[in-house]
């Protein structure tokens, strides 16, 4: 069987208008023929050179899909015909594997396929969330302003998911740096004093004793200490993907967390809230917008209670009765909740929840950052001063033995 290949064409659309763009295909006849199949006239048909891209190849992630949203809908709100909208935003994106993303979607659109349709032979990149809301969006006739709305709910979910990024990896990048420092110590400088205390013919203190008995073994087995790290945490990686029991013992673990707990639970309950205003506005019935809603909590302690709380709604219970007889989410939101239902603007008492939860996680972030950056110095100080000490000590005493 032959191997597929990217060919780059260029040709007449239905309308008659110039297009352009990228197809896979075993060769270019079928690449031809292809294209005739969603009623484009190809002109020229060749075969995508290879090469190394200056611009960033990567595969797309979250926060493209989240500009190509904004685009999409800003494109659209303007009046572009959507076939021509997908052309000008691939054109105008830096990173080609985003590009050839949008196109293959274009592509699909233009030979008569539905946007949701297109999106959804990319589960990779589109989730059903995404797939969902757009199909809403185009069978509503209000597809500019969905497309908005998701753009809006990419870009405050990514922010958010980079602000408990940015508070997890601040403690473990202290946590290697001290590693790092006092391994070299260890293993590079301690060894350079046992040589000096060879000479000395007295005893040496019981801390300088315990960093030599350490050194010593860095310098034995600095080795097999880095295997050994790296293989727990790769073990602990392979079996967190695969045992749904560690998983769900690990978020409950994070949730009760010092500081990391508490913005990873208002983390969540703002996706919660902001995922849920996002569907039920977009009319997704309240059973089926709280399937998504579970799939978006990032922690499974709230994907457990959203599903609970899926099931309660689904006998015809209220939403906020459900909410709080789960004992995980706060009195706000639940009061939010109910005033929502009260007044029939339960999309909008959300939307406000979330708000207020995402600005509370991203003062959190910024205390902790405030609070790590005085911790990092003296974690660092009193390990590199620590040795230094310990290094030291007999060299004071032999002074003042001298002295006496």
């Amino acid at each position: 069987m032959a191997e597929s290949a990217i060919f780059v064409w260029e040709g007449k659309d239905k309308q008659g208008k110039k297009s352009k763009g990228e197809i896979s295909s075993t060769n270019p006849a079928i690449a031809k023929a292809e294209l005739r199949r969603q009623g484009i006239v190809a002109t020229k048909v060749r075969k995508k050179a290879a090469g190394l891209s200056l611009t960033g190849g990567g595969k797309p992630k979250p926060a493209d899909i989240a500009l190509f949203t904004r685009q999409m809908a800003t494109m659209m709100r303007a009046g572009v015909p959507l076939v021509q909208a997908f052309d000008i935003v691939a054109d105008g994106l830096d990173k080609p594997k985003v590009g050839d993303l949008i196109r293959a979607v274009r592509n699909d659109v233009s030979g008569g396929s539905s946007f949701a349709g297109a999106l959804r032979r990319h589960p990779i990149y589109f989730d059903d969330l995404f797939c969902n809301l757009v199909d809403a969006g185009e069978q509503s006739g209000a597809l500019e302003t969905m497309l908005d709305r998701i753009a809006t709910y990419k870009e405050k979910t990514e922010s958010l998911k980079a602000k408990v990024r940015k508070a997890m990896t601040y403690p473990i990048a202290v946590l290697v740096i001290a590693f790092i420092v006092s391994g070299i110590l260890l293993i590079k400088v301690v060894p350079q004093f046992q040589d000096v205390f060879a000479g000395f013919g007295a005893e040496l203190p019981a801390f300088t004793l315990l960093v030599i008995g350490i050194s010593d073994f860095a310098q034995k087995w600095w080795f097999m200490v880095i295997v050994g790290i790296a293989g727990a945490i790769s073990g602990f990686t392979f079996l967190h993907r695969r045992s749904k029991g560690l998983r769900e013992a690990m978020d409950k673990l994070m949730l009760k967390a010092p500081i990391a707990g508490n913005i990873i639970e208002k983390s969540s309950i703002a996706r919660f809230a902001r995922t849920l205003s996002t569907t039920f506005a977009a009319g997704v019935p309240l059973v089926d917008a709280l399937n998504s809603v579970a799939g978006a909590a990032g922690n499974s302690v709230y994907t457990n209670a959203v599903y609970k709380v899926r099931d309660d709604v689904s006998t015809g219970q209220q939403l906020n009765f459900s909410m709080k007889a789960t004992g995980v989410f706060p009195n706000m939101v639940i009061q939010m909740v109910a005033i929502g239902e009260e007044a029939g603007a339960l999309d909008d008492m959300l939307d406000k929840s979330a708000s207020y939860y995402e600005e509370q996680v991203d003062n959190a972030v910024d205390n902790l950052t405030a609070l790590m950056e005085p911790m990092i110095m003296a974690v660092l100080g009193v390990l590199v001063g620590g040795l230094i000490i310990a290094m030291y000590l007999p060299i004071f005493q032999l002074g003042a033995v001298v002295g006496g």
